[in-house]
This record gives structure tokens, sequence and C-alpha cells, in this order.
């Protein structure tokens, strides 16, 4: 590789930051084909929740119609532990103060979600009709976002490459996704497209597209709150990571502040003078330097707008279910930081931003009731938190001109995971599965709705073949293609860009889903 090539390839992958001084000509247009109507509110954010290990959403969102709720009981009674949830309307069993409330009973029963438009009637099912659905019951905090119509349930969704049936599955007469319940690989599918080892994400791809608009701050377009993530690296575009220290919410670079393994402040002042130097002989020293010096500006303005005084709610106290103690919420805590950085938005000149959050621990192959009670309920307390965070931000503007614009309207959070759990227990938890239930939620939502289709649910036995499930795992009838490709288009991207991000769109007669 000649010098010229090397340095191009160093800025391109340059970890933490995105498009350096002006937007290529190609990326320029490709954004003004797909700018936003100017209509719309100027600033528009997707924010990606990722639930690391794979989410056991059979838990999460439930049938509970007579013939559905049966099926699920009976898969998920058995063994030491069963993790069956008690039907609505059940009286949680009261149980001594400072006592475990660590199973189902204590919990009561499953909160429903009545549905604006009734979901179809799967094939192969024996329900008579119409069917009823519900959340955990220490969801509780997410149900006055399903009643005010900006909290949706996407049914079923996985990554596909074509619609498939469970005879072509079995048959393999169609293209199957490769390394199913492998987290690496089916991580990195979510959000990419493609399996271990892809160097771009369908969040860094949107952003690609519409990083222009950002101006001079399009270092700021694609955002993580949790370390480096595949979903956010783009073609021209890499992620800016940030931490949840409100006071420095940047990451520094080592030497640059404090000590360098252990030298003093004169080792650490000639340390930080070299890799600032723009001076040197070396091109490849040259361009190292001016992305350091850009990374620290950056890294000053993103402080110094935190330091403003609060226009953010505080994230809240957490009070984990299970013990009854305080403890600490993990997604409020990214949320409240992601708050923070699109209070301080319009200041800053953005108009378009992607985040990433992530927080692991749904990996429940044991002890599941625990620790997926307060995974669920710490979700429930994020979101609503952060739909309130929103609500109370300053308004943002239509047309360039100010004008009283809802916050929750330009914002879109949405659930994303390696993958959804077996349907069926193992005795005290779940095992690794496919297709799964996700929620979708902002002002532009059309809430109160479930999109997809529910599965048929229930284990084959004799006399009952379920078309929806292979072996202890839901088939999707839904892709993250699909998924991406609709909050896509609601970001503002054009549907012939859509195709290319996710070229497997071209394979689902309905690519848009229309929840948003």
């Amino acid at each position: 590789m000649n010098d010229a090539s090397s340095r191009r390839e160093f800025l391109r992958l340059s970890a933490g930051f995105a498009a350096l001084g002006t937007a290529p000509m190609a990326l320029q247009l490709a954004a003004a084909g797909s700018a936003a109507a100017a209509t719309a509110p100027d600033y528009k954010a997707l924010v990606c929740l990722f639930l690391q290990g794979g989410q056991d959403s059979n838990n999460l969102v439930l049938a509970t119609d007579p013939d559905s709720f049966a099926r699920y009981t009976a898969a998920r009674s058995n063994g030491a532990d069963p993790i069956a949830l008690k039907a609505p309307g059940t009286a949680p069993i009261s149980q001594p103060p400072g006592s475990r409330k660590n199973r189902p009973e204590f919990w009561g029963g499953v909160l429903p979600i009545p549905l604006k438009t009734a979901q179809p009637i799967p094939a192969g099912t024996t329900v008579t009709g119409p069917r009823t659905f519900a959340i955990h019951p220490l969801m509780g905090q997410a149900l006055p976002l399903w009643q005010a119509g900006r909290l949706a349930v996407l049914a079923n969704v996985g990554t596909l490459i074509t619609p498939t049936t469970k005879t072509q599955f079995n048959n393999k007469s169609v293209p199957i996704p490769q390394a199913l319940g492998s987290h690496n690989d089916q991580q990195s599918a979510w959000q990419s497209g493609a399996i271990d080892g892809a160097e771009t994400g369908w969040g860094g791809r949107l952003a690609d597209i519409m990083a222009s608009q950002n101006g001079g701050q399009a270092i700021f377009t694609s955002v993580s709150a949790d370390g480096n993530a595949v979903f956010l690296s783009g073609n021209v575009v890499n992620q800016y990571q940030i931490n949840t220290d409100l006071n420095n919410p940047a990451i520094s670079i080592r030497g640059i502040s404090g000590s360098l393994l252990g030298a003093g402040a004169t080792g650490s002042a000639a340390f930080k003078n070299i890799i600032q130097n723009t001076g040197a002989t070396s091109n490849f020293a040259n361009d190292y330097a001016t992305v350091v010096q850009r990374s620290i500006a950056a890294a000053a303005q993103l402080n110094a707008k935190f330091r403003t005084p609060g226009t953010v709610l505080p994230a809240p106290e957490y009070l984990e279910p299970i013990q009854g103690l305080n403890d600490v919420n993990p997604w409020t805590t990214q949320l409240n930081t992601v708050a923070q950085m699109i209070a301080a938005a319009p200041g800053m000149g953005i108009k378009r931003q992607v985040f990433f959050l992530r927080v692991d621990q749904h990996d429940t192959h044991d002890n599941q009731n625990p620790r997926e009670a307060v995974n669920v309920n710490r979700l429930a307390q994020a979101l609503a938190y952060f739909d309130a965070a929103l609500a109370a931000l300053p308004a943002g503007k239509v047309g360039g001109v100010a004008q009283m614009v809802d916050m929750r309207s330009c914002v879109t959070t949405f659930t994303a995971g390696d993958f959804s759990r077996g349907f069926a227990t193992n005795g005290s938890g779940t095992d690794h599965a496919w297709g799964g239930h996700h929620l979708i939620m902002g002002g532009a939502v059309k809430g109160g709705e479930m999109y997809g289709q529910y599965p048929t649910l229930g284990i084959d036995r004799t006399g009952f073949n379920n078309p929806d499930i292979v072996g202890n795992n839901m088939l999707p009838t839904t892709s993250v293609d699909q998924y991406g490709a609709t909050l896509g288009r609601w970001f503002g991207v054009a549907e012939s860009d859509l195709h290319t991000i996710f070229p497997n769109l071209r394979n689902y007669p309905t690519p848009f889903l229309g929840f948003v």
C-alpha cells in the first residue's frame, strides 16, 4: 500500500471520529436527495437500545387469548424453577418486607395492552379470536406510554435474507442466515446485516447519508454511549464515543490530561506536543496530529455544552424489584447522557443523529425469573424516563423557525438484540433462539398497535404442527431489514438509498411496516 492510500485508510478507520471536514461530494448529493421535507422538524434522532445477550421476548409481550396462553403456560411451567407468567388479573402473593420476590406468583398477572387494530389470526392455529395481548407484570411504567399512543410492538422480527416458511427452512430451499444462535455473529447480523467481522452497520450507513445536514458538526452524527459498536460504523462516518460522566462526556485521549505511563507533567506535555504536531516530515504523523487536534476540539466543545446548566431531567433513582434495594439502572444512566446531547444539538447546529446504547445481562440460560424481571423493569423505567426527559426539553424548529414542537416527535427509540430465547423453558431459564418481539417509542410512532404478525404459539406435538416454530425457535415473520428501513425512511433517507443500505429489502413485498 502506498503512502497516499495508507493515509486515506487511516483517516477512514480512525475510531471515534466522523466525517473529517467537508463531506465528500457523493455524500452531499446523497443527503440532498434524502433530506427531510422543509416542513418537518429540523432535528431527528434514532436511539437504539441493544439488549445484548438475547432478551426473552416471550415473557416481554404475550398472547393471552385462551388457546395461546394455555400453550405458553404448558411450555414454560416445567423444571425446578418454572418461568411461566401468570394470567391477567391474577393477584400477587404478598411477601413480608425484605423478602425476595423472585418468582412470577409474587408479581401478579401480566398487564393487558389493548390493540387499536386486531391482529390477524395466523395460519395453523386453533385460536378462534380475537387475540389479546399483555406485557410482563413488572413493565408497568411502560403502560402509560402505550395508552398515550407513543409505544408500539413489532412482533416476531429477526435476521432473515428472504421471507422463509418452515418447509423452506427445513428443506434449505431459500438462503438461511449464517450462525444462528451465535452471540457474536447475531449481534453483528442485527447491527450490520452480516456475521461477525462486518465493517459497517446500518446505523452508520444511515448516518453516511444524513451527515452533511450537520455541516461542520458531522463528527457528532453517529454517537455511542457504550463503547465501540459496528452498528454505528459507516463508509464515511465513524462513531463518536461518549461516556456517562456528565461533567466530561467526551472520552479523553490518554496523555492529554494527567500523566501517561507514570510520566510527570513534563513528560506528558512533551507527549501532547508530539501527537498534535502537524509540522512533522511524515505525512502519516501529520494526518494523525490533525485527527487528534480535531478530537480535542470536539471534546472541548461537547464538554462545554454539557456543562451548561440543566434543561434535562436527572436520571431517576432505581428500586430493584426483587429485593427492594436501591440499585443503578444502566439504561437511564446512558439515556440521561443522550438526552443531554440532544438538548445541546440545536446550539451546535446538529440536525441528524443516530445513537447506540447497550446493556448486557440478557443471556438467561438459568435463574431467569429474577434476572429477567430486573431486565424488563429497568427497560420500562428507562422508556418512561426518556419520554419525560424529551418532553421537558425546549421546543425544536420547523422550517428553520422556532415553534412549539414536542421533542418526543423528533426522537424515535427502538430495541434490538442478538435474538430472542427458546419458547419452552430449559428448567430454570431459556436458551438461544431466533425471532422475537421489540418495542418502538416516540411521538412520531403510531403507538398502541402491534406491527408484523404475532406467531402461533406452542411446541410441535402429535396432531399439532406449528408453522411458526422450528424446534424451540420462533421463525421470524418480519426481517431486521424491514425494521431498519422503516426507521430510516422516517429519518429522512430516500427509498432508493434504503435499498442500498438494506440490500435484502427487495425480497419483501411490503418493505416498510408503517409503525412510524
